[in-house]
């Protein structure tokens, strides 16, 4: 015991009573609060005496065993405070670092799953067996579901809020019933990339010749049939009493004789015509041979050089005199991808059978609907008004036919099939096809080959007229008729002449026409639903009375042009002044040049007798001036006052905005004025070796301006709708400048899109100057050279219109569809849709045939490129109307490598049915029509195997 602290105690202790214990005092209860034995008074002796105990306490803790260390550190540990216990574990942090932490623990719950998005499948049901905590991150489904939807393996069920890994176990059970198959297996299945193929070239040969043999049968019997009904006796007639008449020529033939008699080259007498290139130009015979040198480059062996050579080297022979037909019926197919459609619905002749089908079908689907219409018969002509240039047909979505497509088997299948729906071309049958494809040299060939493999007439428009589809009023191709008169064989002269010139303003109304009629007319079919359309905008617009020639209308819109620049208080008369003045200037003008001015030639131009060449060059310059007034008026009526408005601190847009939508304007501007010049330079000194195609290579070498226009479009279009939403004064501005006679009756972004419009003008005018160039011309090589490159382009532009389309309809479907998942993933497209019926069986054990079925809901079938999704449909319908509008919910998706799908015939109990199996359900769907699950099921089947093709390729 320490003596200091026993001499204090026994000091203490002396001062008080002998019968009685110490009573400690304030002082010594001040002085003794940490120990009794401890001197508080003096700070130095109070850490020396600290010291020792400590070292006392250490030499002590070196004699102890490991067990007694570890008593004595929990007891110490016990007795400290959170403060002290922190300090612990901070000089315990730093005398043993960490070496290995688990960072699920020590991360914030976002980065850890971030973390393991990077890992694999395979990994992350390793991490899950690390730990529970592990598993439950592992398993989140924020990483499995989109591993499962770019796969195109969607979840056929909505998981709940609490329920837990469903996309892992998705993926999991997708990828166990996955089919694998060896490569020995796989090539006994499907075989091998370098089997031989011998024999093919003979079998599709004995096809053709099998075809051509019962295609002849046919025209026999149908010959003999006709002749049978010819001499057949009337009921009731005596043969005696037809023998004592005398006796008659024998008109009944053997099967021999009639088979020698519907031959055409053999019975009848033939005269020899034209062939569809002899009407195009003065150089019918360096046209020819213009594209046999183009077919040249082609291998031997191709089926389409082969029919082309044929089709030059022998003149088409046609009977003197053609059969009489009970029925010449016309079918006219129009897609719905044809701007306004409604109005050359509304306008066709009574004697027409239409066909309007959805460009979204398939070849398959359009034949069944073509069938449908003949009705069995053969029809005597085929129109075909659907979208194309003058190289290429787009019949349906996906399927392009053009001289290069013609031979592959879906083309070449459709095309033999609905040749045997046409009357054959001995008897006038025939396709008129409402593309200007005999205005390029591909197009000829195009139509060549068609002629060839179907046997038919073929006729196309010749014309190379700029404008909405002004060429088909032109000339067509097959004759020296009338210009447009294929056309108005199908279409009443006034509604084909609207249409063709006004077709563009035409279905922008018609645009908000079937939004605002949307509900009205849902339940009738397409055709009676773009006939209702068309007939209500012809009947109160009236575009036949309305129409005028073009001189009047040149003369008005100047009228009131002067009227707009000047305060007049009697309009009328100033107006009615203006156009005496136009029309004495105009009869001054006529007979200054002696009346053989031609209207519409820009001035300074020789008033000679044009070849096609310098027409071609003619309506380039006019077309280049017009569409350049259209580009003045964008900088002059909207960019001048706009700069004017900022730089007067009144700014309507910032300089920035304006910059985005009118910078690439003024070098579009800049590029072709100068190009307008040199064209009107050279057309100034026309002369039979003028030449055209250098002003195009240099004008084809400065492409990239129009590149970055392009490439900014969306974008400006984009700023544009921004602005007029949040900038009221910009909106005022538009509504003031918009459609009116400065901007020649057009928007700001109908101004925009001019650019667009005028690739195609450039390339049907090059193919048109190209295809009348003969190959020794010097402007020949210059003109190739500017094709192909103005083609390239049209590519380019083609594609943009693609995908900015398709991330539309992507869009408006994920607006369209509540709860779907993310839909933009790949190169995910919208193909078709359908609302349908779910149906349920009570007994799944009946056969088909005997099953009934009951109405479960209303389902909508969207069926993209690799999944087919399905959803609730509920209708709502509209109080004090008969109409209704249908919402989806999103339901179950299945992709489509894992589908099948199967037909249920027409029974007493369903109708219109079919099934769709996937890896765990099934599905009974019907529709209202057969036609719409004729169509659905066609692009279903076609999108299965296309999906199917992909996924063993990958």
């Amino acid at each position: 015991m320490d003596l200091l602290g026993a001499h204090h105690s026994v000091k203490l202790w002396q001062h008080g009573r002998p019968d009685s214990e110490p009573q400690p005092g304030p002082k010594l209860a001040r002085e003794t609060r940490f120990s009794s034995w401890t001197p508080l008074g003096n700070k130095q002796s109070n850490l020396q005496l600290f010291e020792e105990r400590v070292k006392l306490l250490l030499n002590w803790f070196d004699l102890w065993t490991d067990s007694q260390r570890k008593r004595l550190l929990q007891a110490l540990l016990g007795r400290c405070t959170k403060a002290q216990l922190k300090h612990c574990r901070n000089l315990l942090n730093d005398t043993v670092p960490v070496t290995r932490l688990d960072f699920t623990a020590a991360l914030p719950r976002c980065l850890s799953l971030y973390i393991m998005s990077f890992l694999s499948p395979r990994e992350l049901c390793r991490a899950a067996q690390v730990s529970w905590h592990w598993r439950v991150l592992a398993e989140q489904d924020c990483l499995w579901a989109g591993r499962c939807i770019k796969r195109g393996w969607f979840l056929p069920y909505a998981p709940r809020d609490k329920e837990f890994g469903a996309w892992r176990n998705h993926y999991v059970s997708c990828v166990s019933t996955l089919d694998q198959l060896s490569p020995q297996k796989a090539a006994e299945i499907y075989g091998t990339l370098y089997q031989s193929r011998l024999g093919v070239k003979e079998e599709e040969g004995e096809r053709s010749r099998e075809r051509r043999i019962r295609q002849r049968l046919k025209e026999a019997l149908k010959e003999e049939k006709r002749l049978a009904l010819i001499s057949r006796r009337p009921w009731g007639s005596n043969p005696t009493s037809d023998r004592s008449r005398g006796e008659r020529s024998q008109t009944v033939l053997s099967s021999s004789e009639l088979m020698v008699r519907s031959w055409p080259s053999l019975s009848s007498p033939t005269k020899t015509v034209e062939s569809p290139a002899t009407s195009l130009s003065p150089h019918r015979g360096q046209h020819q041979g213009e594209v046999s040198r183009h077919l040249a480059s082609q291998p031997r062996g191709s089926s389409v050089l082969a029919s082309t050579e044929t089709g030059l080297s022998k003149a088409k022979t046609v009977p003197a005199s053609l059969p009489h037909t009970d029925s010449a019926a016309i079918l006219l197919l129009i897609s719905n991808k044809i701007p306004a459609y409604e109005v050359v619905l509304s306008g066709v002749k009574a004697s027409v059978s239409v066909v309007l089908y959805d460009h979204r079908w398939t070849l398959s689907a359009l034949f069944n609907q073509i069938e449908r219409a003949a009705s069995g018969h053969q029809v005597q002509r085929l129109g075909l008004l659907v979208p194309g240039g003058t190289e290429e047909v787009h019949l349906v979505n996906g399927s392009v036919l053009s001289q290069r497509t013609l031979s592959s088997p879906d083309h070449q299948k459709f095309w033999e099939k609905l040749c045997a729906l046409v009357a054959p071309g001995q008897e006038g049958g025939g396709v008129d096809i409402f593309c200007p494809l005999a205005a390029s040299v591909s197009g000829l060939a195009l139509m060549w080959n068609l002629s060839d493999l179907t046997g038919l007439e073929v006729r196309a428009p010749l014309g190379f007229a700029t404008g909405s589809f002004q060429n088909i009023l032109s000339e067509w191709s097959g004759g020296n008729q009338d210009p447009a008169a294929p056309a108005l064989s199908y279409v009443t002269d006034s509604v084909l002449l609207g249409w063709c010139r006004q077709a563009r303003w035409m279905e922008e109304v018609l645009v908000r026409l079937r939004k605002s009629l949307e509900l009205q007319l849902q339940q009738a079919s397409l055709q009676a639903r773009g006939r209702a359309l068309g007939l209500f905008l012809w009947e109160n617009i009236s575009l036949d009375s309305l129409g005028v020639c073009g001189e009047l209308s040149e003369a008005l819109t100047e009228g009131l042009t002067a009227l707009s620049r000047q305060n007049e208080s009697r309009p009328v008369e100033f107006l009615s002044s203006f156009l005496m003045k136009w029309s004495k200037e105009d009869r001054e003008k006529s007979q200054a040049a002696g009346g053989s001015s031609s209207p519409g030639l820009p001035p300074g131009i020789p008033q000679t007798t044009l070849d096609w060449r310098c027409s071609v060059g003619r309506e380039l310059l006019h077309s280049e001036h017009l569409y350049l007034g259209r580009m003045r008026a964008v900088l002059k009526v909207y960019q001048e006052p706009l700069m004017a408005a900022l730089n007067s601190n009144r700014a309507i847009l910032s300089y920035i905005d304006i910059q985005i939508i009118f910078s690439s304007v003024a070098l579009i501007l800049h590029q072709n004025g100068a190009f307008q010049a040199d064209l009107q330079a050279r057309l100034q000194r026309w002369g039979a070796e003028q030449c055209l195609g250098d002003v195009f290579v240099k004008f084809c070498s400065k492409l990239n301006v129009y590149t970055n226009y392009l490439n900014n479009y969306i974008t400006t279009i984009h700023t544009i709708d921004k602005c007029r939403e949040a900038k009221p004064a910009f909106r005022a501005f538009l509504k003031r400048a918009d459609r009116t006679l400065p901007t020649h009756m057009l928007s700001l972004q109908e101004l925009l899109l001019c650019p667009v419009w005028r690739i195609q003008e450039y390339v049907t005018l090059l193919q048109a100057l190209t295809s009348h160039t003969r190959p020794g011309h010097p402007d020949h090589p210059d003109l190739r050279s500017a094709l192909n490159a103005m083609l390239q382009f049209r590519d380019f532009i083609q594609e943009l219109e693609r995908n900015s389309g398709a991330d539309r309809r992507l869009e408006e479907t994920q607006e369209l569809i509540q709860g779907c998942p993310s839909l933009a993933e790949g190169n995910r497209q919208l193909i078709i849709t359908q609302d349908a019926m779910l149906l349920r069986s009570p007994d799944e054990q009946i056969p088909d045939s005997l099953r009934a079925f009951e109405h479960v809901c209303d389902v909508g079938l969207f069926l993209f490129s690799d999944a087919l999704v399905l959803t609730r449909r509920r209708l709502h319908h509209i109080p004090f109307t008969a109409t209704h509008r249908s919402t989806h919910a999103f339901w179950v998706s299945v992709a489509l490598s894992s589908l099948d799908v199967r037909e249920i015939l027409h029974t007493r109990y369903v109708r219109h049915a079919f099934v769709l199996d996937g890896p765990r359900c099934s599905w009974v769907c019907a529709t209202e029509q057969e036609e719409e699950r004729d169509n659905f099921l066609s692009a279903l089947r076609l999108a299965i195997s296309s999906s199917l093709t992909e996924h063993q390729r990958i």
